[in-house]
This record gives C-alpha cells, structure tokens and sequence, in this order.
C-alpha cells in the first residue's frame, strides 16, 4: 500500500483571499516503510510574503523570485501522488490550497476521502490533549530539534514518524506488505513465497501415526480427516 505524507507552506490562511503555496514537501511510504521517495518544491507565490509568513517559514520574496510558479509544477505534482492515501497533519488546510491552486490550472481536484487526518487521529486517541505536531513528537519520543522554523519536506519527514506511532508503532507489520526495492539497472518484480524444492518429512512417528489412525476409526463413518 502506498501512502504520501505531505505538508505545504503557504503566504497565509485563505487562497480565496489571494494567499498561494510557496513550498510542499512529500514522503513515500510503502507498506507503512518510508521508501527513500521524497517530492519537495519551492514555488513563486507571485505576490509579496507577508510578514506574519515570513516567521513562521522563512521564505522570502528575494529566496522564492526564482522558483518555478504553481503552474509549472502541478501536473508533475500530481503525477507524484497519483491516487495515494494523503497523510496530512489538519488535512482540511492543506488540500484547500492544492485543490484551490490545481483549479486554476483547470486540473483535477484532490478528493477529500484521498486524505489521512493525524490531527483528527490524534484527537481521537488522545481527546482533550495538545495534538500539534511538536506536541506529538514530545509524546512519541521523536527528536525534532531540527524544526526551528517550518519546513514542509522536513514536517512531513516528521509526520511520517508521528503518523507510524499513531496508527501502532513503527513498522506495524515489520515491513511485510512492502514490496523489495530494485537495485540499479534492475526491474522490480512482485515478490512471492516460492514452495520448498523439497518438501519437509513428516514429524510424527509410525507409532503416533498408527494411534491417530485408531483414534480416527472410533469416530464413526465421516471423520473430518477423511475429507479433503
């Protein structure tokens, strides 16, 4: 199963007051396993930053003049996600902002049944408890002492443990459901269980198997081990 966790910046609260996304960062999970598949792109707001912003991320006008604009990077955007799960921390924010600006490039909208909740998942587990994503990692345990100032491929970095813990702890099904990665030059395949090139021998002893026989006959006309 593959999941993305994702996290954008933004000039502000409201894109139909005329605030953009200025940064989105994604991590790949494969079976709950982070892959080593990340997306992460700056773009021009094509407006001034706001002070308020400016603080909380640290991008500026002069930093993002040169980034590419939304609509040059939201096909390849979507051609990143595809249709996985979105693991977002107060989903409701973010895909506001993907689905406002992917509009405006007249391309298809993220559906919201498309998102995993961890704020949402966190209230449930932990009602009436801070649930912001500093908070989580004080509770999980997780260093996030990079996180100075937001950033949206680190937070999702972040997240990816923070979401791991709230569904069970990491690796909640030790990694079994990923599939192997290809090494370089070769072509990944789907992993199956092969049988044994030669069948293990049975453990019981004549003798058991001679007291089961006996056993079975005492049962009547139709045991269960006669059929099949």
């Amino acid at each position: 199963m593959r999941e993305i966790v994702l996290d954008t910046e933004t000039t502000g609260f409201d894109p139909q007051s005329g605030d953009r996304i200025v940064e989105i960062g994604a991590v790949e999970l494969m079976g709950h396993v982070p892959t080593g598949e990340t997306y992460h792109q700056y773009i021009n707001p094509e407006r001034a930053m706001p002070d308020e912003a400016f603080q909380v991320h640290g991008l500026g006008d002069e930093f993002l003049a040169d980034k590419p604009k939304f609509a040059q990077i939201g096909q390849a955007f979507l051609d990143f996600i595809k249709d996985s799960k979105l693991v977002i921390h107060n989903a409701a924010f973010d895909i506001k902002f993907l689905n406002a600006e992917l509009k405006w490039m007249n391309l298809p909208q993220i559906p919201w049944e498309q998102a995993i909740d961890t704020l949402a998942i966190a209230r449930r587990r932990f009602p009436g408890s801070p649930a912001s994503l500093d908070a989580l990692c004080r509770r999980f345990g997780i260093n996030n002492d990079a996180r100075t100032l937001h950033g949206a491929l680190l937070d999702s970095e972040i997240l990816a443990e923070v979401y791991l813990e709230l569904i069970g702890g990491r690796q909640p099904d030790f990694a079994l459901s990923a599939k192997p990665q290809a090494k370089s030059g070769e072509v990944a395949q789907d992993w199956t269980p092969q049988p044994r090139p030669t069948p293990l021998g049975s453990r019981l002893t004549e003798a058991e198997a001679a007291a089961h026989a006996e056993f079975v006959s005492k049962l009547g006309d139709d045991p269960i081990w006669y059929k099949g």
